[in-house]
């Protein structure tokens, strides 16, 4: 079962003010000055290079459920967490610190044993499918009371 992220305005408009950011640093430049064409050739890969990059992490966000682990992929960042290694999920408005793999504030926290700083924030469309899925395949997982 794949669950994509839930995406809300705040984040979208930091992602646009984070690339427009980036065109002014780089696209602004070959306006205002005698620019060689080499330079501009430089510039234009840093644009689309890194705008890409960021589209690529955010609109690529994937949360799946195999058989004996979930894998949780934005971009090129990617975890395989095993079912027995999730402990607890519980509602987060954090969003700022730790590893997250996540779209919109109002997510999750996955703790666990296998991932950096032992949590994931994570931000599916439909938290109630995916923490129902989770529960059965995680009989041992512990569910905050805020999300039962």
């Amino acid at each position: 079962m794949i669950f994509r992220s839930k995406m809300d305005a705040p984040f979208i408009g930091s992602i646009s003010a984070a690339i427009l950011l980036i065109a002014a640093a780089t696209i602004v430049p070959l306006f205002l000055e005698d620019v060689q064409f080499s330079e501009m050739l430089i510039l234009m890969a840093i644009f689309f290079v890194t705008t890409g990059f960021i589209l690529w992490t955010i609109f690529d966000i994937q949360y799946i459920f195999h058989k004996d682990h979930l894998f949780v992929k934005g971009g090129p960042f990617r975890s395989r967490i095993p079912y027995n290694d999730i402990l607890k999920v519980s509602p987060t408005r954090n969003i700022f610190t730790g590893y997250r793999l996540l779209s919109a504030r109002d997510a999750l926290e996955l703790t666990n044993n296998k991932t950096m700083f032992s949590t994931i924030k994570i931000s599916p469309t439909d938290q109630d499918a995916f923490i129902a899925e989770l529960k059965e395949r995680c009989p041992e997982l512990l569910i905050d009371e805020k999300l039962q």
